[in-house]
């Protein structure tokens, strides 16, 4: 949540309260430096564990512009304790992270009142009863699907086929998801649970804003900015993105780094065509299963093309096959821990991108023009998945069964085959490449996005010389 304060209107000043899952903070925070370097005043909030990933952040600006502000984590009786972050607890805990957060309101509304010296101008939505601006880290679509989901609170037709089919009537297209397809955030809730209605409640809220502003770029998702959309309150969305800085400076955007940027990219310069390598990278919070790392691993050594596997630390790699890799050297790597996504996608080398689709690596890849392997896995990422392969045509998908069904290790094969070793599908490689030209052109001076960015601070700017303040919240 970011908050304009009392100050005077040539320099607002905002308070920037993330979500703490990695997902969520670093395009928020790569947000905050675009307000930082228009002259806005941020103070930026982080708990112990996550106050790492603010010093590129407050590296990039001079003192005074970008200030930390480091808060314990709240407890809550549902989150063991330590638990502080969505990286270290589990999906069905994520619930109780989000309105767990929400105990962090009295200690922010102190540290304001402190510097206000004005308790009714206290930045908090829920205390001024003021609409907000919202933040989302997830594209349009996305984000549409997830609060049409809280707004209407559809239910499948048979509680135990999880195939029921789940319409959003009111989206262009009328898609529909099979249940599990569907966030386990929202399959989850329970109706009359202080978590379940707690989380609810949190989107419900969103609606009531003023404006929504997406990491996303016109161009990319013109046939849902095209007008207001029901499933976000029939709010505006300021269209800011890709927000990803360049490779140069994004090194460690989730944390320290397993290899450095220039280590990886002199380990890719080896190739010497161009596209010829796969990145690999499932994320960083669904826990991928047993089967899925088998018939992954499995293809990689029938196909024998060269890859970079950014595998974390907790994915399952069958016995033996991270020695043979080692072994070999020069075709394959795999990178236990945070790998450098942005430097490693934008080399010449790497050409396809085996991805979980979280909106995150969707528009690093996309920025970077490189054309997708889609297999999603949960949250918004069937979504994602659907929006690149049936609208965008810049992605094949490799499954559709999530982790509920991993496919067979032949299948995965033939998909890395046709792409790699058989040149791809021409048409998808090209517009991967179309998508970065235009949104590298919506980011530039005077694109769709740069100005959105403009109309945005100007609208901190108008706010900050009103008599009550409004918010940004982020999710």
């Amino acid at each position: 949540m970011a908050s304009t304060g009392p100050t005077a209107p040539a320099a607002p000043h905002v308070l920037v309260v993330p979500y703490p899952a990695q997902g969520h903070m670093i395009p928020l925070l790569d947000l905050a430096g675009l307000l930082a370097s228009r002259g806005i005043r941020l103070t930026v909030v982080g708990t112990p564990t996550m106050a790492l990933l603010l010093a590129p952040l407050l590296t990039a600006h001079r003192v005074g512009t970008v200030r930390a502000l480091v808060l314990p984590f709240p407890s809550h009786p549902a989150l063991p304790a330590g638990v502080e972050c969505a990286r270290d607890a589990p999906p069905t805990l994520l619930a109780a992270l989000m309105v767990a957060l929400a105990g962090l309101r009295g200690p922010l509304a102190s540290w304001v009142r402190e510097r206000s010296g004005t308790p009714d101008r206290v930045p908090l939505a829920g205390e001024l009863g003021v609409a907000g601006i919202v933040f989302s880290p997830s594209g349009v679509y996305g984000s549409a699907v997830l609060h049409s989901l809280f707004r209407r609170a559809p239910r499948p037709e048979d509680e135990a086929d999880d195939e029921s089919p789940i319409g959003f009537p009111d989206l262009p297209g009328a898609p529909a998801y099979p249940w599990w397809q569907l966030s386990l955030l929202y399959r989850t809730y329970k109706q009359g649970d202080e978590v379940s209605e707690g989380v609810r409640q949190n989107f419900l809220w969103n609606l009531e804003g003023s404006a929504f502003v997406s990491n996303t770029f016109r161009r990319f998702e013109e046939r849902y900015l095209g007008a207001p959309l029901a499933d976000l309150g029939l709010r505006r969305v300021h269209a800011v993105g890709p927000v990803a800085p360049e490779p140069d400076d994004a090194g460690g955007r989730g944390g320290e780094t397993a290899v450095s940027a220039a280590d990886l990219c002199a380990w890719l310069d080896r190739f010497p065509e161009d596209g010829s390598v796969v990145y690999v990278s499932l994320g960083s919070m669904a826990v991928l299963q047993p089967p899925h790392a088998a018939a992954l691993a499995d293809a990689l050594e029938r196909t024998g093309v060269a890859f970079v596997w950014a595998a974390g630390t907790t994915a399952p790699l069958p016995d033996g096959f991270e020695e043979r890799v080692a072994a070999a050297g020069v075709r394959g790597r795999v990178i236990r821990g945070w790998a450098p996504q942005v430097a490693a996608l934008r080399h010449r080398a790497v050409g396809w991108f085996v991805t979980h689709c979280g909106w995150n690596s969707v528009l690093e890849a996309t920025a970077a023009g490189v054309a997708m392997l889609t297999w999603p896995m949960t949250a918004d990422q069937f979504v994602n998945a659907r929006l690149l392969v049936d609208e965008l045509g810049a992605a094949v998908p490799v499954s559709w069964g999530g982790l509920k069904a991993a496919p067979a290790a032949e299948e995965v094969a033939r998909v890395l085959h046709a792409a790699i070793v058989g040149n791809g599908d021409r048409d998808v490689v090209a517009r991967a490449k179309e998508l970065a030209v235009e949104a590298s052109a919506a980011v530039r001076k005077g694109g769709d996005s740069w100005l959105e960015v403009e109309e945005l601070v100007q609208e901190l700017r108008e706010l900050a010389s009103e008599p009550k303040t409004k918010t940004i919240s982020s999710y």
